[in-house]
Protein backbone atom coordinates (compact mmCIF):
# COMPACT_ATOMS: atom_id res chain seq x y z
CA UNK A 1 0.00 0.00 0.00
CA UNK A 2 1.22 3.59 -0.88
CA UNK A 3 1.73 6.75 1.24
CA UNK A 4 0.95 10.31 0.68
CA UNK A 5 -0.15 12.30 -2.39
CA UNK A 6 0.11 9.25 -4.50
CA UNK A 7 -3.05 7.77 -3.33
CA UNK A 8 -6.00 10.76 -4.03
CA UNK A 9 -3.79 11.25 -7.28
CA UNK A 10 -7.53 10.71 -9.22
CA UNK A 11 -9.15 13.47 -7.03
CA UNK A 12 -6.52 15.87 -6.07
CA UNK A 13 -7.21 18.20 -8.97
CA UNK A 14 -11.17 17.95 -8.82
CA UNK A 15 -12.99 20.88 -7.49
CA UNK A 16 -14.45 21.15 -4.41
CA UNK A 17 -17.91 19.83 -4.05
CA UNK A 18 -20.26 22.69 -3.84
CA UNK A 19 -24.37 21.54 -2.32
CA UNK A 20 -27.47 22.77 -4.07
CA UNK A 21 -29.60 21.81 -1.42
CA UNK A 22 -27.48 23.45 1.83
CA UNK A 23 -26.24 27.14 1.85
CA UNK A 24 -22.72 27.52 2.84
CA UNK A 25 -21.92 27.82 6.47
CA UNK A 26 -20.21 31.34 6.57
CA UNK A 27 -16.55 31.15 8.11
CA UNK A 28 -17.38 33.05 11.57
CA UNK A 29 -19.94 29.30 12.35
CA UNK A 30 -17.48 26.89 10.66
CA UNK A 31 -14.95 28.31 13.44
CA UNK A 32 -17.17 28.39 16.04
CA UNK A 33 -17.23 23.90 15.57
CA UNK A 34 -13.90 23.69 16.45
CA UNK A 35 -13.92 26.30 19.77
CA UNK A 36 -13.41 24.26 22.90
CA UNK A 37 -16.35 21.87 24.48
CA UNK A 38 -17.27 23.51 27.66
CA UNK A 39 -18.97 19.93 28.94
CA UNK A 40 -20.83 21.66 32.42
CA UNK A 41 -22.01 24.98 31.94
CA UNK A 42 -22.47 26.85 34.92
CA UNK A 43 -20.02 24.60 37.09
CA UNK A 44 -17.92 27.64 38.03
CA UNK A 45 -20.51 29.83 38.55
CA UNK A 46 -22.16 27.44 40.81
CA UNK A 47 -19.31 26.65 42.96
CA UNK A 48 -18.59 30.01 43.36
CA UNK A 49 -21.78 30.50 44.19
CA UNK A 50 -21.60 27.95 46.95
CA UNK A 51 -18.41 29.20 48.53
CA UNK A 52 -20.17 32.61 48.64
CA UNK A 53 -20.84 32.95 52.78
CA UNK A 54 -23.94 34.92 54.17
CA UNK A 55 -25.24 35.31 57.84
CA UNK A 56 -28.48 34.94 59.11
CA UNK A 57 -29.94 37.37 60.58
CA UNK A 58 -29.39 38.67 64.01
CA UNK A 59 -32.33 38.93 66.72
CA UNK A 60 -32.52 42.58 68.25
CA UNK A 61 -33.07 42.25 72.23
CA UNK A 62 -35.79 44.81 73.88
CA UNK A 63 -33.10 47.28 74.86
CA UNK A 64 -31.17 47.49 71.43
CA UNK A 65 -35.15 48.00 70.38
CA UNK A 66 -35.42 51.07 72.30
CA UNK A 67 -32.42 52.66 71.27
CA UNK A 68 -32.91 52.04 67.54
CA UNK A 69 -36.68 53.96 68.13
CA UNK A 70 -35.69 56.84 70.18
CA UNK A 71 -33.02 57.09 67.39
CA UNK A 72 -35.82 57.08 65.30
CA UNK A 73 -37.90 59.64 66.92
CA UNK A 74 -34.91 62.12 66.77
CA UNK A 75 -34.24 61.16 63.06
CA UNK A 76 -38.09 62.68 62.76
CA UNK A 77 -37.00 66.45 64.53
CA UNK A 78 -34.22 66.85 62.56
CA UNK A 79 -33.64 68.06 58.78
CA UNK A 80 -32.32 65.66 56.35
CA UNK A 81 -29.89 64.28 59.47
CA UNK A 82 -26.96 62.32 58.36
CA UNK A 83 -26.68 59.02 60.28
CA UNK A 84 -24.40 56.15 60.55
CA UNK A 85 -26.24 53.14 60.22
CA UNK A 86 -25.36 48.49 60.15
CA UNK A 87 -28.49 47.14 58.32
CA UNK A 88 -29.07 44.22 56.99
CA UNK A 89 -29.49 43.08 53.43
CA UNK A 90 -31.49 39.64 52.57
CA UNK A 91 -29.38 37.53 50.08
CA UNK A 92 -31.43 37.36 46.89
CA UNK A 93 -30.31 33.38 46.12
CA UNK A 94 -29.56 32.09 49.81
CA UNK A 95 -30.65 32.03 53.19
CA UNK A 96 -29.62 34.72 55.08
CA UNK A 97 -27.67 37.99 54.13
CA UNK A 98 -24.85 40.99 55.17
CA UNK A 99 -24.63 43.67 57.12
CA UNK A 100 -23.72 46.88 55.67
CA UNK A 101 -22.34 49.75 57.92
CA UNK A 102 -22.71 53.25 56.23
CA UNK A 103 -22.92 56.76 57.05
CA UNK A 104 -26.10 57.62 54.87
CA UNK A 105 -28.77 61.08 54.76
CA UNK A 106 -31.98 60.47 55.84
CA UNK A 107 -35.29 62.01 53.58
CA UNK A 108 -37.73 60.53 55.53
CA UNK A 109 -39.65 57.68 57.63
CA UNK A 110 -42.78 55.93 55.65
CA UNK A 111 -44.29 54.70 58.30
CA UNK A 112 -46.77 53.12 55.60
CA UNK A 113 -44.32 50.94 54.23
CA UNK A 114 -42.11 50.79 57.82
CA UNK A 115 -39.03 51.99 55.60
CA UNK A 116 -36.68 54.66 56.04
CA UNK A 117 -36.29 56.61 52.67
CA UNK A 118 -32.95 57.64 51.86
CA UNK A 119 -31.78 60.78 49.78
CA UNK A 120 -30.70 58.66 47.07
CA UNK A 121 -34.20 57.08 46.76
CA UNK A 122 -33.34 53.97 48.59
CA UNK A 123 -35.48 52.12 51.21
CA UNK A 124 -34.57 50.34 53.94
CA UNK A 125 -37.00 48.29 55.89
CA UNK A 126 -36.98 49.83 59.92
CA UNK A 127 -36.73 46.04 61.08
CA UNK A 128 -33.49 45.38 58.88
CA UNK A 129 -31.29 48.33 61.11
CA UNK A 130 -29.23 46.76 63.50
CA UNK A 131 -27.55 49.83 64.88
CA UNK A 132 -28.10 53.16 63.84
CA UNK A 133 -26.74 56.91 65.31
CA UNK A 134 -27.16 60.36 64.62
CA UNK A 135 -23.68 61.83 63.22
CA UNK A 136 -24.69 64.80 62.48
CA UNK A 137 -25.38 67.41 64.77
CA UNK A 138 -27.98 69.77 64.34
CA UNK A 139 -26.71 73.72 64.53
CA UNK A 140 -28.28 75.47 67.18
CA UNK A 141 -29.05 79.12 67.22
CA UNK A 142 -28.33 81.40 70.00
CA UNK A 143 -30.71 84.41 70.34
Amino acid sequence: MKKGNEDYRDIINMPRHISKKHPQMSKQDRAVQFAPFAALTGHKERILETERLTVPKKELDENQKEIINNTLQEVINRHYPLIQMTYFIKDKKKAGGCYISDIIQVKKIDYYENKLVLMNGDKLPIEDIYTIEIVEKQEHKSI
